[in-house]
């Protein structure tokens, strides 16, 4: 099917803005992103992570019929009297899948199995271990509620059911329900391909020999590793030097075999930054300038009508700001509903003046009485701190003393969808 492209104008910022709030960035990316992407029909049980693109309800109620929950014996709560109670048992069992089809009159019981149909003539069911039982009967106390250990049918989900709406993202637990319910197959959209090029004439590749003045590129196997678990489809650009007509190229090459780019690198406005100067001149670029530490540059535009997503080249900064916007924004573009992180407030272990004007986030991790803790720096090189940590805690927009045991908020990596 025929999807249709953002505006070439969709990251444009209204006049007079300047800095850039993050709730106000964020604002702006939902009502302006949508999908990008086509349709396709998988099998449920293939379809993990996938997004729905339609809605999908039940085609039939789960469980189908009234079964039993546990081994015993059913009968019916009219049967029973006072005092102990004795019942003959019927010829015949019901068992899971070999249902009973005889008739169980009023006054006596059927042995009856886990997951079993229970027959019309039964509403009850009572345990075994809370009977005494021979060939022919079974007698047991009084006190056993109507409707004791059976399941109603379509007591978890009734035939006809709404079960998910289209952008939703499939999970393991969805798929068992959608298998029990009967559905075989469902519409979805296509992976989101994302390519992911790194720029800069100081980055060698892990294993190449590389000086004291060149690093090793961490972002791009950091980026394609996040794209993977969020879903999309990476697509590996490789690296450009700080040569325009080689990063021309490469976004050319880039804009036919992907949906979004991400870009690390060269994103501000010196003398080296190829990426925002080309998608100036050549294609589209709105800087956005975002009230966020560690990060701030925001590089988004369009190159042939792919969107352009150019993160910071520090890798603290490039991997915050994927979580913070690319992460809801490239599930918008991919189909998928916006994703907002679930935070909680947890006790501090740190203290922290904090100035205003910007929003902070901290690497941080939970300690084992549920408290917070932050890395010993703040600096956007140290790398070591996103693997120390295990979430965030974010700092809000304006000033803020913060005192050990006073709460913060903390976003665990697994709010992100890491």
């Amino acid at each position: 099917m025929d999807v249709p492209k953002l505006k070439d104008d969709c990251f444009a910022l209204p006049p007079g803005i300047d800095w850039t709030p993050v709730d106000t960035a964020l604002g702006m990316l939902r009502e302006r992103l949508s999908a990008v992407v086509g349709q396709e029909t998988v099998p449920v049980a293939m379809a993990d992570g996938r997004i729905l693109a339609t809605t999908i309800d039940a085609k039939r109620a789960n469980p189908p019929t009234a079964n039993s929950a546990v081994d015993g014996f059913g009968f019916a709560h009219a049967s029973l009297g006072t005092g102990v109670q004795i019942l003959p048992l019927v010829n015949g069992r019901s068992a899971a899948g070999q249902p009973f089809n005889g008739k169980v009159p009023l006054g006596h019981a059927l042995r009856i199995l886990t997951g079993a149909e229970v027959p019309p003539d039964i509403d009850t069911v009572i345990l075994q271990e809370d009977v005494a039982a021979s060939d022919t009967s079974i007698s047991f106390q009084p006190g056993l509620r109507k409707g004791a250990n059976t399941r109603r049918a379509g007591e978890d989900v009734a035939a006809g059911a709404t079960l998910f709406t289209a952008g939703h993202r499939l999970t393991p637990q969805d798929i068992a329900l959608l298998s029990a319910v009967g559905v075989a197959d469902c519409a979805v959209h296509k992976r989101l391909r994302v390519g992911v090029l790194s720029t800069g004439d100081e980055l060698k590749q892990p294993g190449q020999t590389a000086t004291l003045a060149q690093i090793y590129d961490a972002n791009r196997p950091m980026l394609l590793a996040m794209l993977a678990r969020w879903g999309c489809q990476p697509v590996d650009l490789g690296h450009v030097g700080d040569n325009r007509d080689a990063l021309r190229t490469r976004l050319n090459q880039a804009a036919t075999t992907t949906d979004a780019i991400l870009t690390s690198g060269g994103a501000s406005a010196g003398d080296e930054d190829h990426v925002s100067a080309l998608l100036g001149s050549e294609g589209s670029l709105f800087t956005w300038r975002i009230a966020l530490k560690p990060g701030r540059p925001l590089v988004l535009g369009q190159w042939l009508n792919v969107p352009v997503f150019g993160l910071p080249g520090n890798p603290v900064a490039a991997f915050v700001c994927a979580l913070i916007f690319a992460h809801p924004a490239l599930g918008l573009l991919g189909g998928g509903d916006w994703s907002t992180p679930q935070g909680f407030a947890v006790p501090a272990t740190f203290a922290k003046s904090k100035k205003p004007g910007r929003r902070e986030y901290l690497r941080a991790r939970l300690t084992p009485n549920g408290s917070a803790e932050t890395f010993t720096s703040e600096g956007s090189g140290r790398i070591s701190g996103l693997s120390w940590a295990d979430g965030l805690v974010e700092l809000p927009d304006q000033a803020q003393d913060i005192k050990p045991g006073d709460p913060v908020r903390y976003y665990p990596y697994a709010s992100f969808g890491l």
